[in-house]
């Protein structure tokens, strides 16, 4: 496939958190869309905002959707949205977390906040449940060790 793919929209990076508490379970939101048929699961996260760094985009999603802060983070990785566009998803892992009131927008009023461990998480993700391919990436890439550069 060619690199000649274009895409007119704005380019604009998106972030995807998996939140983990003290005892290892995990934000996972859910909301329903009728346009794809259901209620789907998905990790906080959304795209980044003028002058954010994919990390500012991260914590501002995860305080906002969750309503959840986080002192430790730790980057797993990115990859491209489409092959017709520069935009990437940057998807990190949270921990330490101090709990508030979600600050949901109001397009974003029907998301519910629930607490999964890692493996149902990680089931729900392999039976369908996830509607879009970042929150399933980043559960199994939170389950690796971290790693160095090079994969050592």
């Amino acid at each position: 496939m060619s690199d000649d793919i274009r895409d007119q929209r704005p380019v604009r990076d998106a972030s995807v958190v998996v939140a983990r508490d003290a005892d290892g379970l995990v934000a996972v939101l859910s909301a329903d869309f009728p346009r794809h048929g259901g209620e789907y699961l998905f990790l906080p996260g959304g795209r980044r905002e003028a002058g954010e760094t994919a990390e500012e985009c991260a914590r501002r999603e995860l305080r906002e959707e969750a309503g959840v802060t986080a002192e430790t983070w730790r980057s797993l990785g990115s990859y491209a949205m489409t092959l017709g566009s520069t935009a990437r998803v940057h998807l990190f892992e949270a921990r330490w977390l101090t709990a508030g009131p979600q600050e949901l927008s109001p397009t974003e009023q029907d998301f519910k906040l629930s607490w999964w461990s890692m493996g149902d998480a990680i089931d729900a993700a392999a039976h369908g449940r996830f509607l879009l391919p970042a929150g399933p990436l980043a559960l199994l890439l939170a389950e690796r060790p971290a790693r160095g550069v090079n994969g050592s």
